[in-house]
């Protein structure tokens, strides 16, 4: 063969391997599968709340319901809009100080949207010119369930009550081991505890006379507890006295056998059976909206504004 014939073949051949693999690799671009977004599930829904109402039974159902509004506007939001400016916005629109969202503490956890339920509105006190609400409440977020209870304070102002300032509970956390008297309150299905309350029993700072006063209680009744220890003032409202409640020596009754302590229609007699075993379970201080005689001490029974809405029973240790 020629010498330039054997350049060329050579050439042509070479030429032939190099567009080989490109004719391929053009090939593979043009008939790849186009790329397809991967359309992502819908987010699982939060729970259906409602806002809650004061009852006709309140003594003064504005300034819980003050209370409460603040509490929902901060502790539920929708879905990108779970900042504090979101937050801030939302309490302003009430009226309210923007700057209690910086106190909220466990009411506004880190997540994208929640759900918040107020199942309780309590007093803590309630004076001539300032209030303490104990606002009790469910919150959902997703993938969790919690919740907590908020000491609301307010001044009277006008034309509203002025919300001045938020104490969320601190329950603290859970013992690596509890008293049987702990586990039986948790499991008795006759003893409704909000999340709170729970944490405050699952925290093993709650005093046995407690404990035993709640199970032999259920024994006769159905009841919802609305604060143990967490969440309810450190004093009694008011005054410098030390309140039973953050020392784990009291507990809370707001709903009796399904009915509210505030509502005028639930039977007095059955409040007052009620308050008379509380005592008979070895409380020294129990007090209702029922003005009850007799009593082991003086100041065993009394009834005062504060407690027109829930059934205190305290305890010495």
């Amino acid at each position: 063969m020629p010498p330039s014939l054997g350049r060329r073949a050579l050439l042509l051949g070479t030429g032939g391997l190099l567009a080989g693999p490109m004719g391929c690799s053009a090939t593979s671009r043009t008939e790849a599968a186009p790329a397809t977004s991967v359309a992502r599930p819908p987010l699982p829904p939060l729970p259906t709340t409602t806002a809650w109402r004061p009852d006709r039974g309140d003594v003064d159902p504005e300034v819980k319901l003050r209370a409460v509004r603040v509490v929902e506007a901060i502790g539920a939001w929708p879905a990108g809009r779970g900042g504090a400016a979101a937050a801030k916005k939302r309490v302003a629109a009430l009226g309210a100080a923007p700057s209690l969202v910086d106190r909220a503490g466990a009411l506004r956890p880190d997540a994208d949207r929640a759900a918040l339920q107020v199942i309780d509105a309590q007093y803590g006190g309630i004076l001539a010119d300032s209030a303490s609400v104990l606002v009790v409440c469910r919150q959902w977020t997703p993938g969790h369930a919690g919740g907590t209870t908020v000491d609301v304070r307010l001044s009277r102002a006008r034309p509203h009550w002025e919300v001045t300032g938020l104490h969320p509970a601190r329950p603290g956390p859970a013992a690596a081991a509890l008293p049987t008297e702990a586990e039986r309150v948790l499991a008795e299905p006759r003893i409704g505890l909000p999340p709170a309350a729970e944490s405050d029993i699952r925290s093993g700072h709650v005093h046995p006379s407690v404990l035993r006063a709640l199970l032999s209680l259920a024994g006769t009744y159905r009841m919802d507890v609305s604060v143990i220890r967490s969440g309810h003032p450190l004093y009694v409202f008011g005054t410098d006295r030390p309140s039973d409640h953050p020392s784990g020596r009291a507990f809370d009754v707001g709903r009796i056998d399904g009915h509210l302590v505030v509502d005028p229609a639930t039977s007095r007699r059955l409040i007052e059976s009620f308050m008379r075993d509380a005592a008979a379970a070895g409380s020294y201080n129990v007090g209702g909206p029922v003005r009850l005689s007799g009593g082991a001490t003086a100041y065993q029974f009394f009834t005062d504004a504060t407690h027109h809405d829930h059934v205190h029973v305290g305890f010495t240790g």
